[in-house]
């Protein structure tokens, strides 16, 4: 069965099938239907999940291990294979064959995958898979499809999104999904649950503030304290609000301990990287904060991040931007000038 992207948590409500290929270059959409099949997954008592990251072509024998091993821990399991390059090669391609021929029983299988060009969708792994799988292909959204995403989006938050600040905002995104829901988060971070007008999304989604926010972000990676702290004071003066400059750095700590976890189970760090929208000119700042911080400093960062967040909202006596100033230390951790 092939199903768009949003159709899938509809049918997930209904059952699971034996077997979800998700593929596509759109990084948002693509992560968010693998997870919401996980959660789906979980939720039906598939407790026990074994990730398998196809980096060289010799990971396939474990999918054959995988298919006639009993769990341990219990009678339902998930199979999330991730295959970034969307072509399996011979042994791929016979592996997937195999198992879809023979599902195993109290076993979902969920592969995610780049793009598949035309060949691909005609191949005969491809063929085997469409015939037992459900199939969601994501793309790229323009025009008219990226308006009622985003006006989706908005809402689930509880906002609505005028004409005019609808159209100003897919003129910024330029079709970058990932950037839009960092852009509508932001938005209900000022606003909260109200009508959002072109002047509020002129003046929050501004290149400006972002591109100043994105380099203390750089600057807290690569522990460069006097820099962060330099920026964070301008960004005080500029007028940028703080709840901005907190979901900036709680989104970045987060990403980092999630990280830093799955590499404690054996994941591929180009595939994580991939996974969480790390590009190649971010890669050695990530890397750089990985060796430098260990879990505990993270969760010290999100626990600092939170009282800061406290202050904002007037829950806790203290300045929101002295909390800052000390959640960038702790990020930051002095190491360089």
């Amino acid at each position: 069965m092939r199903l768009k992207f949003d159709q899938l948590t509809a049918a997930l409500h209904k059952e699971l099938a034996p077997v979800y290929l998700v593929s596509g270059d759109e990084p948002l959409q693509l992560g968010e239907a693998a997870d919401d099949i996980r959660r789906a997954a979980r939720a039906a008592g598939y407790a026990t999940r074994q990730v398998i990251a196809i980096d060289t072509g010799n990971e396939w024998p474990q999918l054959t291990l995988e298919a006639e091993s009993l769990s341990i821990f219990s009678d339902k399991k998930l199979i999330d294979l991730r295959l970034p390059s969307g072509k399996p090669g011979l042994e791929g391609s016979k592996a997937l064959s195999a198992y879809c021929q023979r599902p195993p029983d109290d076993t979902v299988l969920l592969i995610t995958a780049g793009k598949l060009d035309s060949a691909a969708q005609k191949s005969q792994w491809f063929q085997a898979l469409d015939k037992v799988a459900t199939v969601v292909q994501v793309w790229p959204l323009q025009g008219p499809e990226l308006l009622y995403w985003l006006q989706r989006r908005a809402e689930r938050k509880g906002m609505h999104l005028e004409g005019d600040a609808l159209k100003s905002l897919a003129a910024r995104v330029e079709g970058n999904l990932l950037a839009a829901a960092q852009e509508i988060e932001k938005l209900y971070i000022l606003h909260g649950s109200n009508r959002i007008s072109k002047v509020m999304v002129e003046d929050d989604v501004a290149d400006s503030a972002r591109f100043d926010v994105f380099k203390l972000m750089d600057a807290l990676l690569s522990g460069k304290v006097n820099r962060a702290v330099k920026i964070l004071a301008g960004l005080k003066a500029e007028g940028v609000a703080a709840p901005v400059v907190l979901w900036a750095i709680s989104r970045e700590a987060r990403t980092l301990v999630n990280i830093k976890t799955e590499l404690k189970r054996g994941g591929n760090p180009e595939v994580l990287y991939k996974k969480y929208q790390i590009w190649d000119k971010r890669k050695q700042l990530v890397h750089e904060a990985l060796q430098r911080l260990k879990s505990k400093d993270l969760q010290g960062v999100l626990q600092a991040s939170a009282n800061v967040d406290c202050q904002i909202k007037g829950q806790i006596a203290g300045d929101e931007w002295e909390g800052l100033f000390r959640v960038c230390l702790l990020f930051s951790k002095g190491l360089q000038i």
